[in-house]
């Protein structure tokens, strides 16, 4: 029987949330009000369309995925009463977290407590919780089940869960294509700020040289490492070729899609396709044709391909700096309207290629545990 990835992505997505509410993480102290005064504090004169679909937004994928859990939870369907009682749980959940997040802004200056944010994250959480117990309803939860068992081999729900997540770690602005995981540069930078004034300071390793930007060969390298990685690493749980095809075009459709909404939002719709310079539909046209050539390939060279894939990508991306006009997209994420989606992007955008090594080194480690065991 196949476990549910709707659990693990929920977890993932709480992770986000909170993130998400309780950024910049600074300045926490005590203001001399009680952490649940917002209930009674009076409606806000000001509030904008874009905040109210936000809060509601937010919470509609974490109320689907926990209403999705608890339903899947024994396998199958539970029939109405199940379902009305996954929708309470989930509610219940998404409620019990929007309270705690809204509570804790109270100790922090740089953010507001609100009665409004707090009922818009219910009723978010409400509509996504309806929306699953609905298609649990209408069949169609099974029907993905049995799409799930033609496609996939069993124990795919890790991948299946990274490969849910790769879109939405695009969104967040990257200095090259397709180039998640380029963190070098900033966490040399946070661990100065860290250990500034302390002796630990001098312990930090100095480089000898300045990072180099990359060069349009080694720009084309990364696109296509890119678009090849996330198609590897659904190659290495998809059982035929026929579908490995399909699955390959269409990763590769969804990742320049993402790219495209990303630089739409960082320098507005006009320039949504402005990233699209030869070296990357070069690199594009080159992962796709790589991806091609390894359709025949076992699903356990895949998942070893992925993590060369993964560790050349890194250190290609962590040599070079970010640019001057990069920097400037990340201030206008990180200082204006994006400052709630921020924390739901950024962290995916840094983290996701890095999630994806730990998988496929414990993948691949306990297939060779396994074959030493048969032998």
């Amino acid at each position: 029987m196949h476990k549910t990835s709707a659990w693990p992505l929920s977890q993932a997505y709480v992770a986000l949330i909170v993130y998400a509410s309780l950024y910049p993480f600074s300045g926490w102290r005590d203001q001399g009000i009680a952490p649940w005064e917002f209930f009674w504090s009076p409606l806000p004169k000001y509030w904008t369309g874009f905040d109210v679909a936000a809060n509601v937004a937010g919470y509609v994928p974490l109320g689907f995925l926990l209403a999705l859990s608890f339903l899947r939870r024994g396998g199958g369907r539970g029939g109405p009463r199940a379902n009305s009682a996954a929708i309470v749980v989930a509610v219940l959940t998404g409620a019990a977290l929007s309270l705690c997040m809204e509570a804790l802004q109270t100790y922090l200056p740089a953010r507001v407590p609100s009665n409004v944010d707090f009922a818009l994250n219910v009723g978010g959480t409400l509509l996504g919780a309806v929306l699953a117990g609905g298609l649990e309803l209408a069949g169609a939860i099974d029907r993905w089940s049995r799409f799930r068992v033609r496609w996939f081999m069993d124990e795919s729900r890790g991948a299946l869960v990274l490969l849910a997540l790769w879109p939405f770690a695009l969104l967040f602005p990257a200095s090259v294509p397709l180039g998640l995981g380029q963190v070098f540069e900033r966490v040399e930078g946070a661990l100065a700020d860290w250990l500034l004034d302390t002796p630990f300071l001098e312990w930090l390793p100095v480089r000898d040289v300045e990072l180099q930007p990359l060069v349009p060969g080694t720009e084309l390298l990364c696109v296509a490492l890119g678009a090849l990685i996330p198609c590897l690493l659904g190659f290495s749980v998809i059982r035929s070729i026929g579908h490995r095809a399909l699955f390959a075009v269409a990763a590769i459709g969804v990742g320049v899609g993402a790219t495209a909404l990303s630089a739409a939002l960082s320098w507005g719709p006009t320039h949504a396709w402005a990233w699209l310079n030869l070296p990357v539909w070069v690199g594009l046209g080159v992962g796709l044709a790589v991806a091609v050539a390894l359709l025949p390939a076992p699903a356990r060279a895949c998942a070893a391909l992925v993590l060369l894939a993964l560790v050349v990508h890194l250190s290609l991306l962590n040599q070079a700096p970010a640019s001057a006009y990069f920097a400037q997209t990340l201030q206008t994420w990180e200082q204006g309207r994006f400052i709630r989606f921020n924390g739901l992007a950024q962290w995916l955008g840094w983290l996701w290629p890095y999630a994806a090594l730990a998988y496929v080194l414990v993948r691949v480690s306990r297939s060779d545990a396994q074959n030493r065991m048969d032998v």
